[in-house]
């Protein structure tokens, strides 16, 4: 198995970190990052170094993964609302499940290699990616909770209203699946 690369020796937190700090800095001023994260490092009590080239490596590689990424939710949108489609969980539904084919994919495609040409980064961009796509569905979940909370306090003012009676506002809730 071949050496790890040292970028991808950080910690969660500060990989996190520096893929943000690369989208920020539009993946230049790679010199400055480097000191910074170095700076970082030593704080954390690590001895771990990076170089500037190491980062520029990992940067280009990061910057055509972030790339891909936001073609592919360009299609989705584009493709979507030609389809009449434009809910956001609609939208989420058919990103995840075309992330879930290239998921298995690229797992089929890692399986029929030895170890040694199994692809750690692959296997790390694609687990990331699955993970950032289940993680927006919360927010997706959290927009539904919003709107049945809106639609609930609609119904409340029109019980207080007169405009429905309240038998009728507790039929709808329950066929809306908020009762």
């Amino acid at each position: 198995m071949p050496v790890p690369r040292k970028v991808d020796l950080l910690p969660a937190e500060l990989r996190q970190w520096l893929q943000e700090a690369l989208r920020a800095r539009g993946f230049g001023d790679y010199e400055a990052l480097a000191e910074e994260l170095n700076w970082r490092l030593a704080e954390a009590g690590s001895e771990l170094r990076i170089r500037k080239s190491a980062l520029h490596d990992y940067g280009s590689e990061y910057r055509e993964f972030v790339k891909l990424q936001d073609q592919a939710s360009d299609w989705a949108k584009e493709w979507l609302g030609e389809m009449g489609m434009d809910d956001q969980a609609q939208r989420q539904n058919v990103l995840f499940q075309m992330l879930t084919t290239l998921a298995f994919k690229v797992m089929q495609a890692e399986v029929a290699k030895n170890g040694a040409e199994i692809s750690p980064q692959n296997l790390h961009f694609l687990a990331r990616m699955m993970k950032d796509v289940m993680s927006s569905s919360g927010i997706v979940q959290a927009m539904r909770e919003k709107e049945r909370k809106e639609q609930s306090a609609k119904l409340d003012a029109a019980v207080e209203a007169g405009d429905l009676d309240a038998e009728a506002a507790a039929k709808a809730r329950r066929i809306m699946g908020f009762a």
